[in-house]
Formats: C-alpha cells, sequence, structure tokens
C-alpha cells in the first residue's frame, strides 16, 4: 500500500513536469484532484504591524539620575547604619548616625554667628531710630547698615552649613534656640528607593564624604543592548524590544555613535514600562527581540509557505487556474513563521503546506526541491 501511494505521488509529479513551460508566466495549472494528492493545504494571508527584526542580549540598567551614593558629609564614628541591602526606604529616612567632632564645631560657629547678628540687629533698630530723629548723621547710618548685613550674611552661611552637614532646618531652628551642642549627626536618604549596597561598618571612623549606602530608585529601569553593527540600519527610535520567556517590554529611545571595538556591536537603549519594572533586576542579563511597528500592508506566514528560488522568495496563490507564483520580500522571521510584504489585499488563499511540491512542478524539477 505504502508503495503504491508512493508511486502516485511520483506519477504526479512527472505527469506534472510539463508545467514547468509556465514558468515564464508564473502560473500553476493544476486540478483539486491533484492539489488534494500533493497534499497541498491553504490558509490565510494573516495582516501584522509589528515586525520581529531581529534577537540580541541585553542587560538592565539604572539611570544615572535615579541612583545615589549617600555620604557622611562629615567626618565622625558610625554609631548607627539603620538599612540593609534590599530594604526599601523613604525620602528622609535616616540610614546612619555619626558621631562627629567636627559637627559640634560647626554648631558653634553657627553660635558665634547667631549672636553677633542679634546684636547687629539691635544696633541697627537703634541707630534707625536715632536717624529719623536726626541725631547721627548718614555716615554713621551707613556703617551700621552694612555691620548688620554682614553679620546676618554670616548668620545664614553658618546655619546653612549645619544645614550641608545634615541637619534639617527644623534642627537647626530648634539647636538655635537651645543652644545644646550635640556630636550626633543623622544621615537621611536623598530619595525613596532600595538599597543596593551597604558601603560602610559600625564603629568605623570614616573622613567627610566617605561613601556610607548606595540606593536607588527602581520605578524606571533601562535596558542597554548589543546590537551587531551590520543590522544597524534595522533599528529605529520608538521600536518596541521584548524580553524572551517574559511578557516585559521596553521602548528604544537612544542609538549610540559608535561601536564597541572588542565584539562591534552599537548600544541602543529601551525604557522599560513602568508595569513591567518590578519584573526585572538591576545588573541582569536577559535575550530580547526588537519588533518594529509599521503602518504598511505586512503579512504573517508559515515558513513552509514560502519558496526560494536564485535567492528570491515566492509564495503560491490559489486561482482559478491553480495557482499564481507571486515574489515576496520577507522582511522579518519569528520562530516558525515569517513576516513578509508584497502587493496583496489580504484576501488571497495561499498554500501553506505542499510549497515544495508546487515548485517542484513549477519549475520542471520533479520531487526534488
Amino acid at each position: 500500500m505504502r508503495m503504491f501511494f508512493v508511486s502516485t505521488a511520483m506519477m504526479l509529479l512527472l505527469s506534472l513536469v510539463g508545467f514547468g513551460s509556465y514558468a515564464a508566466e508564473n502560473v500553476i495549472k493544476i486540478s483539486q484532484e491533484n492539489i488534494d494528492a500533493l497534499g497541498v493545504k491553504l490558509g490565510k494571508l494573516e495582516p501584522v504591524t509589528q515586525i520581529p527584526v531581529l534577537s540580541a542580549p541585553a542587560k538592565v540598567v539604572i539611570p544615572p539620575t535615579q541612583e545615589y551614593i549617600v555620604s557622611a558629609s562629615q567626618a565622625g564614628v558610625i554609631a548607627k547604619l539603620n538599612a540593609a541591602i534590599g530594604d526599601k526606604i523613604v525620602k528622609g529616612q535616616i540610614l546612619a548616625q555619626l558621631n562627629s567632632s567636627d559637627l559640634v564645631t560647626l554648631q558653634r560657629e553657627y553660635l558665634k554667628a547667631d549672636s553677633a547678628r542679634k546684636l547687629a540687629s539691635a544696633i541697627y533698630q537703634r541707630d534707625k531710630k536715632l536717624l529719623e530723629e536726626g541725631v547721627i548723621a548718614d555716615r554713621r547710618w551707613q556703617e551700621t547698615s552694612s555691620e548688620y548685613q554682614s553679620a546676618v550674611s554670616e548668620a545664614d552661611e553658618q546655619e546653612q552649613l549645619l544645614e550641608i552637614a545634615g541637619m534639617t532646618a527644623g534642627e537647626v531652628d530648634h539647636f538655635g534656640k537651645t543652644h545644646r551642642l550635640t556630636r550626633e549627626l543623622n544621615v537621611r536618604s536623598p530619595i525613596a528607593g532600595v538599597v543596593l549596597e551597604r558601603l560602610a561598618v559600625v564603629g568605623t571612623h570614616i573622613d567627610m564624604m566617605a561613601p556610607l549606602y548606595r540606593i536607588a530608585n527602581l520605578d524606571e529601569l533601562w535596558l542597554e543592548i548589543a546590537i551587531p553593527q551590520e543590522r544597524m540600519g534595522s533599528i529605529k527610535i520608538g521600536d518596541k524590544v521584548l524580553v524572551e520567556n517574559s511578557g516585559v517590554s521596553a521602548k528604544i529611545t537612544l542609538l549610540g555613535q559608535s561601536v564597541n571595538p572588542e565584539n562591534q556591536t552599537i548600544l541602543a537603549r529601551a525604557v522599560v514600562a513602568a508595569k513591567d519594572t518590578a519584573s526585572l533586576r538591576a545588573g541582569q542579563r536577559l535575550n530580547t527581540r526588537i519588533i518594529h511597528t509599521t503602518d504598511k500592508a505586512v503579512f504573517k506566514i508559515p515558513n513552509a509557505a514560502i519558496a526560494q528560488n536564485e535567492g528570491k522568495a515566492f509564495i503560491f496563490i490559489r486561482n482559478q487556474q491553480g495557482f499564481l507564483v507571486t515574489p515576496v520580500t520577507v522582511v522579518g522571521k519569528q520562530d516558525n513563521e515569517s513576516i513578509i510584504n508584497g502587493e496583496f489585499t489580504g484576501n488571497e488563499e495561499i498554500a501553506v503546506k505542499g510549497a515544495v511540491a508546487l515548485k517542484a512542478n513549477w519549475l520542471g524539477l520533479g520531487s526534488e526541491e
């Protein structure tokens, strides 16, 4: 039975060799009976708007504006570290406490400047009244005003130094009222985010600006994608990026202007959709697929529906005589499917199975592809 079937298929193929004369017309004349015998199956062109361009490796990175090194603003000894790696923190949260003699010095200078400002203010108000009464000359009033402005500037400077050192405006105001010196310096988080790294140990003496923590706001993440330089022309700003084996998506916002000399790739940066950032981790390496969105008519078909001849791609469109051999351009591939474009209405029926047999009959090659 099997030998009979093989012989029958071969006879059908050989009987259609004569149709090679139609190659010039790009038409295969064949009956429905022979179509069924050859196992040809028909399907529709599936219109799509997205073209898979290429697959490439990527790395998850944190935007530079979202990452911070929290440092000690004054030298001192670390008394407490209140956050651990992975902790979520809020803006203004106390991350560490230091014992700093430098803070005491700054407080003492502030009190001195604040006292000078108050004294200058009293003299200013007195001389202002005396000037109005005509008791003092304008020259003395000018000298008094200058000294007052200088005292105010000095006090403001010392107040700002305390705030730079880590004291809040409320703490500076309270200190100005109580005059109680303290060596305890609180180090606060400048942003809400996550602790990525702890860079110090309790009990250590550190210098000014020594790093304590590395923190980041992970609400925005980027993908840095390595694109082969020969494929750069197919990538465009705005193209969609899909992370393989996940639902994570991103959009390309930057194409690099230089080539990595080590691997001859170009950097493409994609911003991860806000809803997907929780699914990724900074430093993670993964595979991506770049998708180009188009407003032109393109269609998805099985790879088996495409026949290759002399470096060109063809599909077989069903018509009343049999099949019309139609050239197409393959603009993308994904798994077992290809994306093509051409002059189509989208209503055509094509051979999605058996294209090899149709090609053989079209070219007069028998059963050989």
